[in-house]
């Protein structure tokens, strides 16, 4: 029983409402509203074919990139090694012949590789 007047109220807002606004221009914002809904479906079926693309370009990418890091690190292991053994030679060179390199002064002059050890 309490429902009714309710009802009845909401009804009488409900046609003081529609007074207020043209059907026509509820027409016209329907109509955009179906314009702006058709854009933004074209938009995510856009945004979803680009998401499979560059998942696609992303897993080719994610292995080459880690078989190229593969690869760098065992040069980096291949090289710490050959540098160790020209070390090794070097000293062995500098205990048999020591005046067989130019001193601490004179090799700057010949060697102007950077070191990339150190942080720059």
């Amino acid at each position: 029983m309490e429902e009714e007047p309710i009802r009845a109220a909401s009804q009488q807002v409900s046609d003081e409402f529609k007074t207020l606004v043209k059907a026509e221009d509820l027409n016209s914002l329907r109509h955009l509203q179906h314009l702006i809904l058709g854009r933004l479906q074209d938009s995510n079926a856009v945004l979803s074919h680009y998401n499979e693309f560059a998942e696609n370009c992303f897993t080719d990418v994610s292995l080459e990139f880690s078989r190229n890091t593969r690869l760098l690190k065992s040069m980096k292991a291949d090289l710490d090694y050959i540098f160790l053994k020209l070390r090794s030679i070097k000293s062995k060179i500098l205990a048999t012949y020591p005046d067989a390199f130019p001193d601490e002064s004179t090799s700057d002059a010949f060697d102007r590789r950077p070191d990339l050890e150190l942080p720059q």
